[in-house]
C-alpha cells in the first residue's frame, strides 16, 4: 500500500475530520482514505471539445456557409544564382 503525508492542513480541517471520523468509528487515516474513495469513485465529466461547444450553441439557427476564399497562383520562388 502507497503512504501519503499531507502537509499544512488548515486546523479546522483537521478538527473537522476528527469530528467526522468520530461520528463514523473510524479512525482519521481511515475517514481521509474513505473521503477519497467517495471523491475519486465518481466517474469525470466528458473532455468538453469547443468546436463541438460552438457547434451545439448554434445549431439552433442553422448553419453558415462561408465561400472559400479564393485562391492565387503562387509567385516566383526567388532566384539565389546571381
Amino acid at each position: 500500500m502507497a503512504a501519503i503525508t499531507i502537509r499544512n492542513l488548515d486546523e479546522r480541517i483537521k478538527s473537522r475530520l476528527r469530528v467526522r471520523a468520530a461520528r463514523h468509528g473510524r479512525s482519521m487515516e481511515e475517514e481521509a482514505r474513505s473521503i477519497l474513495r467517495h471523491a475519486l469513485a465518481e466517474a469525470e465529466p466528458p473532455l468538453r471539445s469547443l468546436p463541438k461547444a460552438i457547434r451545439r450553441r448554434f445549431e439552433d439557427i442553422g448553419g453558415v456557409d462561408i465561400p472559400p476564399p479564393l485562391r492565387e497562383p503562387t509567385r516566383e520562388p526567388p532566384a539565389f544564382d546571381e
